[in-house]
């Protein structure tokens, strides 16, 4: 058995939650974690401490040792798991209660969820991307320049929504984007004429000054307004629930299909491993037997 010291009365669990979450504010506020990542922590240990309060009657020790908190968190995970919540996302959750628990001295060592070995992307098929961007063209130019971001560029939601005119560079001939991703890291891809010709219709229309280059009648649109526009034109291109992930994946499952390596697409989608940039070679069920009967026809 585990040598235990109580840190506290086992029935204080709604003070020490508190104090423990005032901690974490306080690491954060202070932390090198990207404003993404500390919001997503924040709003992680906001949930988890509502979880708890609802379960204090058997987590009153959460906060009382190692071994509690180490089986609220666990208890915590496998609720995550019941609602079906992706397991990325679990472990994101306790890797911030991992934080929490040690800003009061506890070093939580708690399994993460397992996360399935990728397989065929969710990429549009062919037909599905002609809709979309079909779709998105009928909308208005605005929403036609974000998708074409989206699809031939291979931009994140945060990377589109943080676009200024000034990071677009268009010519007669060719064209690139900067784009601005995780950990402060910027990248410039080029864009084919497709989003070229795409982009340009909407700079005729919002003009070429600085600032934002997404707007709309409330002013700049933000990540929240870049996904909306996605999930209207999915559902006008009768694709409900389509996101801007899915654009991104079908940009890098068709750099894959033209011939581009491994390392290309990692730079051109700026991750920051190839083993994140391999999933997108490991072709489908469909991909393989049309290979199959293209090899032995």
């Amino acid at each position: 058995m585990p040598n235990v010291v109580a840190l506290r009365p086992a029935d204080d669990v709604g003070a020490a939650a508190l104090e423990a979450v005032v901690a974490a504010h306080r690491h954060l506020d202070r932390c090198k974690l990207s404003a993404n990542t500390v919001k997503a922590y924040r709003r992680q240990i906001a949930a988890y401490v509502a979880w708890l309060a609802e379960h204090a009657a058997e987590r009153d020790d959460a906060f009382a040792d190692l071994v509690g908190a180490e089986a609220a968190v666990t208890a915590w995970r496998r609720s995550r798991i019941d609602d079906r919540a992706a397991p990325n996302t679990i472990n994101q959750g306790i890797a911030a209660l991992t934080l929490m628990y040690a800003q009061v001295g506890l070093r939580i060592d708690v399994k993460r969820a397992t996360v399935p070995k990728p397989g065929e992307p969710d990429a549009l098929t062919t037909a599905e991307q002609g809709a979309v961007e079909r779709a998105a063209a009928r909308r208005s130019a605005r929403d036609a320049a974000i998708i074409a971001v989206l699809l031939f560029a291979g931009a994140r939601e945060e990377e589109c929504a943080r676009l200024e005119a000034d990071d677009i560079a268009i010519t007669a001939r060719t064209g690139t984007i900067r784009l601005h991703g995780k950990g402060d890291q910027v990248r410039t891809v080029p864009i084919p004429p497709t989003a070229r010709a795409r982009i340009t219709a909407w700079l005729d229309i919002r003009g070429r000054q600085p600032g934002p280059l997404w707007t709309g009648q409330r002013g700049a649109l933000t990540i929240s307004g870049i996904v909306q526009v996605v999930l209207a034109v999915g559902a006008d291109a009768k694709l409900p629930g389509l996101r801007p992930h899915r654009l991104r994946h079908t940009y890098a499952t068709r750099l894959r299909e033209g011939g581009a390596d491994v390392a290309q697409v990692q730079a051109l989608l700026g991750h920051a491993s190839l083993d994140t940039s391999a999933r997108y070679f490991r072709a489908g069920t469909a991909e393989q037997a049309a290979v199959v009967d293209r090899v032995f026809d």
